[in-house]
């Protein structure tokens, strides 16, 4: 090699240095985008994206009015970060669509009640009582171990996460169970004598949970977690970002807005 070959290729790698360190320096400037559903829970991201972005650390809260549409987004990279879903929906949305969504860690409870408009207790629904639960396989589930733990039914021993109607071992009231839209669930209570709602379908259609017979507790497996595509999940930015999502300031405005009914798992 002679001295302009080696002088070509010395340029050609301060070039490549530069443009990597560019990039680099681009990446590290560049917005971390997290997925969120609208609504009150989105408020919380909003008020830890300000803390953020007050220290310096860019972070955009995207809302997507379609659930599935969040997911759809994080496998494309177009969002970073998520905080809508509990782990038996990502895994649903994982099997269905091939994504490599994964879990990182919990960050609340946010608990699915039993709504009546009908009874004032659990022990006041009569025999044959219509009871509506989410028509999803995920929130199916959720609902289901949630009116076993009210004492109305009792599922199969080996009942787990993907639990179904069919996996009803004894039904005492012979309570007719139907899956409906968890949209719609709110709307029909005045039809039904109850519904399994989740709390943030039972908040936007104007529900109190206060009002709910029965919520879900800090127990509960359908927790909301972070989630982010497999080859994301150690971007550095994600962990800074749940911990100051992890802070006291952040805790008790979930307390105060939800009056202790959204439970936060840290």
């Amino acid at each position: 090699m002679n001295v302009f070959q080696s002088s070509l290729v010395r340029n050609l790698l301060v070039i490549a240095s530069l443009t990597f360190s560019a990039a680099a320096a681009q990446a590290a400037d560049a917005p971390l985008r997290i997925g969120a559903s609208p609504g009150p829970f989105s408020d919380f991201l909003q008020e830890a994206a300000k803390i953020a972005n007050a220290q310096g650390f860019p972070v955009k809260v995207i809302e997507f009015t379609e659930p599935t549409q969040i997911n759809e987004a994080t496998q494309a990279g177009d969002i970073d970060l998520n905080n809508f879903q509990h782990v038996p929906y990502m895994q649903k949305q994982n099997e269905s669509r091939g994504y490599k969504i994964v879990s990182i860690k919990p960050s609340y409870v946010a608990p699915a009640g039993i709504y009546s408009s009908k009874h004032k207790s659990l022990t006041s629904f009569p025999n044959g009582a219509k009871i509506g639960i989410p028509n999803d396989p995920a929130n199916e589930a959720r609902a289901l171990f949630l009116l076993q733990k009210a004492g109305l039914i009792k599922l199969k021993a080996n009942a787990n996460t993907n639990a179904s109607v069919a996996d009803i071992a004894e039904n005492p009231k012979k309570l007719n169970i139907v899956l409906l839209d968890e949209v719609q669930l709110p709307r029909v209570l005045v039809d039904i004598d109850a519904g399994v709602i989740t709390l943030n379908k039972g908040v936007l259609a104007g529900l109190n949970p206060k009002d709910a017979l029965l919520l879900e507790d800090q127990t509960s497996q359908w927790a909301i977690i972070w989630a982010a595509r497999a080859d994301r999940k150690d971007d550095p930015r994600i962990a800074r970002f749940i911990k100051i999502f992890e802070s006291d300031r952040i805790k008790q405005f979930i307390i105060q807005k939800f009056n202790g009914t959204v439970i936060p798992a840290w």
